[in-house]
């Protein structure tokens, strides 16, 4: 079974070599792993816009030829997640495919969230408090999906680079989907 590994790893200083970490762990327990750089695209005549079409387009394809989505759901520029790892999560759970989850972070959503009152987040909205690690759609869709979620609490420093939880969570799925 091929894993999507979706995650804000691609914008890590080289992804190619955490990239290949990853890898070696889905291997490890049954799976390939699959990274959004594994489909070779050529950009360097393409407009910025288009090399971000390309780019949509190549994960696509990759998502589709994929069983299942490994995602990690580490705060990427503020509170929440990667957003564009988030798209992804979605469009694995629209196609009928397991969800999993972790981050390095492990407060739940509301206690990562900016807030002028427990109810309230700086912007005087209301701050949703169902304990998950992030947005209800997210997790529910893990959960729903037959997948799992794991979080662990890390220094910040090693947010993207910590990849214990991530193999709990590849064991976790090769024991659900591969037994």
């Amino acid at each position: 079974m091929r894993i999507y590994l979706a995650g804000p790893d691609v914008f890590l200083p080289d992804p190619m070599k955490a990239a290949k970490v990853k890898q070696e762990i889905c291997q490890k327990y049954g799976f390939i792993g699959m990274f959004p750089f594994d489909n070779k695209l050529n950009l360097t005549h393409l407009s910025p816009k288009d090399a971000g079409i390309a780019i949509y387009k190549s994960n696509i394809q990759l998502m589709d030829s994929c069983d299942l989505i490994v995602a990690n759901m580490t705060p990427f520029r503020g509170s929440s997640m990667d957003v564009g790892t988030a798209f992804e999560m979605g469009y694995m759970t629209a196609q009928g495919k397991p969800v999993f989850g972790y981050t390095n972070d492990g407060r739940l959503f509301a206690d990562r969230i900016p807030q002028i009152s427990p109810d309230l987040d700086n912007w005087g909205m209301a701050i949703e408090h169902f304990d998950m690690v992030d947005n209800l759609m997210l997790e529910a869709a893990i959960i729903v999906s037959g997948g799992e979620v794991r979080s662990q609490q890390i220094e910040p420093d090693n947010y993207y680079t910590e990849l214990k939880v991530f193999e709990e969570v590849v064991k976790i799925a090769a024991k659900k989907l591969l037994s």
